[in-house]
C-alpha cells in the first residue's frame, strides 16, 4: 500500500464512545469521509497495563472493545494501522506464563532475554548499567519460576511495576521473528493497511552501549521487519524518540517516522513570540514523516530537541504549560542528561490547552502542521480540541491521562457543535483535497513575528500566513483552473 498524502486520525479503541462499534458510527455520524489518509486505532487487544501497550496476543481483540469483524468494517472505510509492539509483550501473555511455569525448559524460553544473552556469566556490570537509556530505574526484572523456585533475570525496558509487565522479546531470536511474521500475516488479513512499530529503537540490547537504536545492528532488524510487512501489503512507521540527527538519517534512509520536533517547535513560537526557530527547523527537516501535534503520551522534548531547542526559550514554555495545567515527564538516566540541567522528557497536557484555549491559536498551530510537508495525524482529543483531564490524572495517579479522555456520545456531540471544531474540520477537508498539497513546499520570507509557508503546483496555490500581535491566521488559496484568489480567516 502507498501512504496517501492526507490527514489520519488517531484514537483509543473506546475514547470515542466507547467501543469499536460506536467509534465506527461516530465517524460516520460527525466526520463521514474526513480521514481519507487513515485511521491509526491505538492498541485494541488484550492488555494487562500501559492502556494496551502491554498486549497479551495479537491474534484477539479486546472483547470490551468488540471483534475484528469491527477493525474490518472500519478498515473498509479508511486505511487502517494498528501497532505493534516489537519490543516487548504482557508478563501475562500464554508465552510468558508458560516460562514462568518451566522456565528455561519452556519452548518459548528463547523468546526472552536472559542476561547472560547480554553478559557471559549472566552478571550485568554497572559501568554497562550506567550507560543505558533507563525507562525504569533498572532495565530487568526477577521471576520466580513456579516448578523451580529459581528466579530467572530477564529484560524490561518498560514497565509501573516491579516485577514489570512488559517483558521484553529477543528479536534476535528464530522464535520471535516467526511471532512477529505471525502478527503481521494476521493483521493483513484483517484489513490492515499500516502499522506503527512500537519502542522500536529499544530491540537491540548490547553490552557498553546505551542499548537504544544501536547501529548497525539496528538496520538489519528494520530492514528485515520492513520487507516483512511490505510482502504482506502493508506499510511501517517507526515510533522512535531520538536525536533529531538520528530521525533525519532514518527518514532519509526511505523509513515513515514521526516529526516529533514540531510540536514543541510550534509550542515555542507560540509562548516565545518568535517564529526564528520553527522556520529554521522547517527548512532543514526530511518530509518523509508523519507530523502531529499531540499524541497519547506527551510533547516530546529531550532527547528529541537536543540541539535545537534554547535553554532560556525552552523553561519558559515548560513554565507557561505547568501554569496552564500540564505535568512532566523526565529523563532518568544521568549519563543522557546534558550539561544545562534541562531533564524533561515529555510535556503532557492537551494541546488546546498548552495555547490557553485560545481557538485562533490552536487552528493556527493545526494550520501549520497541515501545511508542513508530511503525512499530518490529528489526535482524537485534539480533533475536540479537549481540555485537559485533571480528574482522570487525580483518579489513577497517571500524568498521561491529561490527555486521554474517554468521549460519550453526548460530550462528542457538544464539541462537535463548537466553532473551533467546526472550523478544524474544514481544514482537514481543505488539506485533503486541495492538489498543491502534492507539489512544491516553500517558507516565504518574513520577519520574527509571522511566518507564510506556501504550496503550489501547477496553476494551484495555497498559502498561510500567521502572525502575532494581534493573532490572526489565514489561508490564500485559488481553486484549480481559476486565478482568483480565496481566503479563509482561523
Amino acid at each position: 500500500m502507498k501512504i496517501k498524502n492526507q490527514v489520519q486520525l488517531i484514537t483509543y479503541p473506546g475514547s470515542l464512545g466507547g467501543d469499536l462499534h460506536q467509534l465506527n458510527q461516530i465517524l460516520d455520524q460527525y466526520f463521514y469521509g474526513l480521514f481519507t489518509g487513515g485511521i491509526h486505532i491505538l492498541p485494541p487487544f488484550p492488555s494487562s497495563g500501559d492502556r494496551g501497550f502491554a498486549p497479551l496476543t495479537y491474534s484477539e481483540i479486546e472483547p470490551q472493545f468488540g471483534t475484528w469483524a469491527d477493525i474490518r468494517q472500519i478498515g473498509e472505510k479508511s486505511p487502517l494501522m494498528l501497532d505493534l509492539m516489537v519490543n516487548h509483550i504482557s508478563a501475562q501473555s500464554s508465552f510468558f506464563q508458560n516460562f514462568l511455569e518451566l522456565g528455561r525448559r519452556s519452548n518459548y524460553a528463547d523468546l526472552f532475554i536472559t542476561l547472560e544473552k547480554i553478559w557471559p556469566d549472566g552478571k550485568p556490570i554497572q559501568a554497562d548499567i550506567d550507560r543505558i537509556f533507563l525507562r525504569r530505574s533498572e532495565p530487568f526484572s526477577d521471576y520466580p519460576i513456579r516448578q523451580t523456585g529459581e528466579v530467572e533475570r530477564v529484560w524490561t525496558t518498560f514497565g509501573k511495576t516491579t516485577p514489570s509487565e512488559q517483558i521484553d522479546l529477543d528479536v534476535h531470536s528464530p522464535l520471535t521473528r516467526q511471532l512477529l511474521k505471525d502478527f503481521l500475516v494476521h493483521f493483513s488479513r484483517n484489513n490492515v493497511k499500516m502499522v506503527r512499530l512500537d519502542a522500536v529503537g529499544y530491540v537491540i540490547k548490547k553490552a557498553g552501549t546505551s542499548c537504544f537504536f544501536i547501529e548497525p545492528e539496528i538496520y538489519e532488524f528494520l530492514d528485515w521487519i520492513s520487507n516483512l510487512a511490505h510482502a504482506v501489503d502493508i506499510e511501517v512507521l517507526l515510533e522512535i524518540h531520538a536525536e533529531y540527527k538520528t530521525q533525519f538519517k532514518l527518514a532519509q534512509k526511505g523509513y515513515w517516522i514521526y516529526d516529533y520536533i514540531l510540536p514543541y517547535m510550534i509550542l515555542d513560537a507560540f509562548i516565545n513570540k518568535t517564529f526564528k526557530r520553527l522556520k529554521q527547523y522547517l527548512l532543514i527537516r526530511p518530509p518523509h514523516q508523519f507530523t502531529m501535534l499531540d499524541c497519547h503520551d506527551g510533547v516530546p522534548l529531550k532527547p528529541d530537541l537536543n540541539g535545537l531547542y534554547h535553554y532560556e526559550d525552552a523553561q519558559k514554555v515548560i513554565k507557561v504549560c505547568l501554569e496552564r495545567g500540564a505535568n512532566l515527564s523526565y529523563i532518568l538516566s544521568s549519563t543522557h542528561k546534558d550539561a544545562d540541567g534541562l531533564d524533561v522528557h515529555q510535556i503532557r497536557c492537551s494541546y488546546y490547552s498548552m495555547l490557553d484555549c485560545n481557538d485562533t491559536a490552536y487552528l493556527a498551530a493545526r494550520a501549520i502542521q497541515f501545511f508542513t510537508p508530511g503525512v499530518p495525524q490529528v489526535y482524537y482529543v485534539g480533533l475536540l480540541a479537549g481540555q485537559n483531564d485533571l480528574a482522570a490524572v487525580k483518579k489513577t495517579g497517571e500524568g498521561r491521562e491529561i490527555n486521554r479522555h474517554n468521549y460519550t456520545q453526548e460530550e462528542i456531540d457538544r464539541a462537535a457543535k463548537r466553532s473551533v471544531v467546526k472550523k478544524l474540520v474544514e481544514m482537514i477537508h481543505f488539506r485533503n483535497t486541495h492538489p498543491a498539497f502534492n507539489g512544491r513546499f516553500s517558507v516565504d520570507d518574513s520577519d520574527e513575528r509571522s511566518i507564510s509557508l506556501r504550496w503550489n503546483r501547477g496553476d494551484s496555490f495555497t498559502k498561510l500566513i500567521v502572525k502575532f500581535a494581534p493573532l490572526s491566521a489565514t489561508i490564500h488559496y485559488n481553486e484549480p483552473g481559476k486565478k482568483d484568489i480565496r481566503i479563509i480567516n482561523l
